[in-house]
């Protein structure tokens, strides 16, 4: 069994950081949403940033399912949700709380 290619970089970022794959999965998350909120200039509380926490997670585990059928036969469907989980958790709690205005008030908002 050979390992593909994405799987050879994500092994070499696992060794080169130290970091469990599901560390990895709940960073990439939180970085692709705060990246996406400025590249985008959209606010955290738009769902624009978390929809592209969702094709970015989405798109990973097509990869994964991909290599788990071609080297195991079969679908890993439940590590599979399992990491889409671990990367949408933190930008889905930042969007909740931007939404509904825990936090990330912008200063026009606040009641002075």
């Amino acid at each position: 069994m050979e390992t593909s290619a994405i799987q050879s970089i994500k092994l070499a970022i696992v060794a080169a950081t130290g970091l469990s794959k599901d560390a990895l999965h709940i960073y990439v998350g939180l970085a692709v949403f705060l990246v996406a909120a400025i590249v985008l200039r959209k606010p955290l509380r738009s769902y624009v940033p978390w929809l592209v926490v969702v094709c970015v997670a989405i798109t990973g585990e097509l990869l994964d399912m991909r290599d788990d059928i071609a080297s195991l036969g079969y679908w890993r469907w439940g590590a599979s949700l399992h990491d889409i989980l671990n990367t949408l958790f933190w930008p889905s709690v930042f969007l909740l709380l931007a939404k509904f205005g825990i936090f990330f008030h912008a200063s026009s908002d606040r009641n002075a």
